[in-house]
């Protein structure tokens, strides 16, 4: 069955995710997505706050930048959120904006580079192992968790190109697609994910594939939805977002079901005026459309 979530968006103030979150857990969405944009929300504050705040529904962060986060600690982060609320924590790590990092000072010269280093590292970690590793970006000298995860976790990663999306293959555990991605980016996304399984030998490992959906609804939801893909550049991109009412939410969900994806996360357009109702409108409305 195709998973289906939606993101609260930095845009908002940190203080609406606790409105944001009882809802979710009260009308049994699956999966609520937050993003650690720079200098917005904290991802990993964020995500413990409303897993405290929930029961059931699991909360995922994508992405955590990596090459803001030293690996053991997001280590220690990720093994502590696992403990603590035991199969309800998807954390996703990626590159992080280009831009945002050299504002920082953190900016990677190889930034697929850096993402291979941590990704091995932190699985291994997160698998209770002793590790030393010596590389450019990552090192470790006999480092373990002292509380890993009592249970396997999945670790995401976030991609958009060939080569990202191979590294994704070979060293995560799942892929992290962006909203401008339309069905045949997925289908091209899968290929490119499942020849980096294949070359690492990890061809009959579970890989899934997590989509963000730009989707708006209303009287005005073609407009609003319209207003964000020019603004971000791709307005010309057949098969991109979904505006109306829950069944064409749903066709479009379904389309992505078909391409690839085993879960489409709904992203509200950044000026969505009631994200409890999109939360709602997510899981009573789109949800029993996509159930099959």
């Amino acid at each position: 069955m195709t998973g289906l979530g939606a993101v609260l968006r930095p845009q908002l103030a940190p203080e609406r995710l606790r409105a944001v979150a009882h809802v979710a857990d009260e009308v049994g969405l699956e999966e609520l997505w937050l993003w650690e944009d720079c200098f917005r929300e904290g991802g990993i504050s964020a995500a413990a706050a409303a897993l405290a705040w929930t029961e059931r529904v699991r909360v995922g962060v994508g992405l955590l930048p990596v090459p803001l986060r030293n690996v053991a600690l997001t280590a220690m982060e990720a093994a502590t959120l696992h403990r603590m609320f035991p199969g309800r924590a998807v954390l996703g790590v990626g590159h992080g904006v280009q831009d945002w990092m050299a504002q920082v000072g953190a900016r990677a010269e190889s930034p697929v580079g850096l993402l291979r280093e941590y990704l091995l590292a932190l699985r291994a970690l997160l698998r209770g192992e002793r590790v030393t590793v010596e590389g450019r970006y990552v090192r470790l000298d006999d480092v373990a968790l002292d509380w890993p995860p009592e249970q396997a976790v999945k670790v995401f990663a976030g991609a958009t190109g060939p080569r990202s999306l191979r590294l994704t293959g070979e060293a995560a555990d799942g892929t992290v697609l962006t909203a401008n991605t339309p069905p045949d980016g997925v289908r091209r996304a899968r290929r490119l994910i499942d020849e980096g399984r294949a070359a690492a030998g990890r061809g009959d490992d579970p890989h899934r594939v997590v989509v963000y959906l730009l989707a708006a609804t209303g009287t005005d939801a073609r407009e609003r939805l319209r207003a964000e893909l020019v603004a971000e550049g791709v307005a010309d991109v057949p098969d991109l977002g979904a505006a109306g009412d829950a069944e064409a939410v749903a066709d479009a969900v379904r389309r992505l079901a078909e391409a690839g994806a085993d879960t489409v996360v709904l992203q509200p357009t950044g000026d969505e005026p009631d994200p409890e109702g999109f939360v709602r409108f997510a899981a009573e409305r789109v949800r029993p459309l996509v159930a099959g």
